[in-house]
């Protein structure tokens, strides 16, 4: 684990940005009491906080209340964002060209695709396992599209989707050299590969939280768990990886903390933001 920060790392933090699943929640998606009041105790001291994932933005929705979001809500990885009354603040699409390559890709791999245009999630198979477990976590439901294949246009996200870890990771590094600087691609959970406009990335959210917010990106602190987190910790001031999280990322990060599933989220913000105490 990184050593504790010293008096001065993490002074003037004005904004703090976090990952959703294994960041800001538990492995069982579960918000806890701990978390809410770390993000309420960096508001009394005028520190804005954001949330951004892989997620729709609609499948964020049941944070905003807890959380009292202000902030622009990042979903797709910045793919679209929007402001907590879900008006659009950016919405970035891959090429239909992007979008068959990934696709065959996919399907090459052996690896169930998804397609996110908009708020809509299109899976071809809603019996499928990983199904049912992704809309407990975003409280919605998909749309069943036998003919997914068919779908080019306004595609914001593409979901690879396998419980192969190996392959998973293999995939990762294929549609990498395969899309290059087209798309952005990175494992979100090591069962789900997300692939989005180049733009769409979490190192661009903290770019555009900055102009949007008027804060310098060497003033937010960043929080996640997964390979697609590490852009944005190279982009900010400070940032902190889940305990949780394999050495590659952790090694990308100012600090680690403890995991998910043992207030991770809460203990960061209370050791590495300055002024924070329970």
């Amino acid at each position: 684990m990184a050593a504790p920060a010293t008096s001065h790392e993490g002074a003037g933090i004005r904004l703090v940005l976090a990952d959703v699943d294994g960041t800001l929640v538990t492995r069982e998606k579960v918000l806890t009491e701990r978390a809410i009041s770390a993000v309420a105790r960096l508001r009394k001291r005028g520190i804005r906080f954001a949330i951004t994932s892989g997620r729709p933005p609609k499948g964020m929705e049941m944070l905003i209340a807890p959380l009292q979001l202000d902030t622009p809500i990042a979903g797709f990885n910045g793919g679209l964002m929007v402001m907590p009354d879900f008006s659009v603040v950016q919405s970035l699409t891959l090429s239909p060209d992007c979008v068959k390559k990934t696709r065959a890709l996919m399907r090459d791999r052996g690896v169930d695709v998804w397609i996110y245009r908009g708020n809509d999630w299109i899976v071809p198979d809603i019996t499928h396992p990983h199904v049912a477990r992704e809309r407990r976590t975003v409280k919605f439901g998909p749309i069943a599209c036998a003919d997914i294949d068919s779908i080019t246009d306004g595609v914001v996200k593409i979901t690879g989707v396998s419980d192969n870890p190996d392959t998973m990771k293999q995939l990762e590094a294929e549609t990498r050299k395969t899309l290059g600087n087209n798309a952005f691609a990175a494992l979100s959970q090591p069962y789900y590969l997300d692939v989005t406009h180049p733009d769409a990335n979490k190192g661009s959210v903290v770019h555009t939280l900055s102009r949007l917010l008027d804060i310098p990106a060497t003033q937010i602190a960043t929080l996640g768990d997964q390979s697609n987190d590490i852009p944005m910790f190279h982009a900010s001031g400070l940032s902190v990886a889940m305990g949780q999280a394999s050495e590659a990322v952790k090694a990308q990060a100012t600090h680690v903390t403890e995991s998910c599933d043992d207030e991770g989220f809460a203990i960061a913000i209370e050791r590495y933001v300055p002024g924070d105490s329970k």
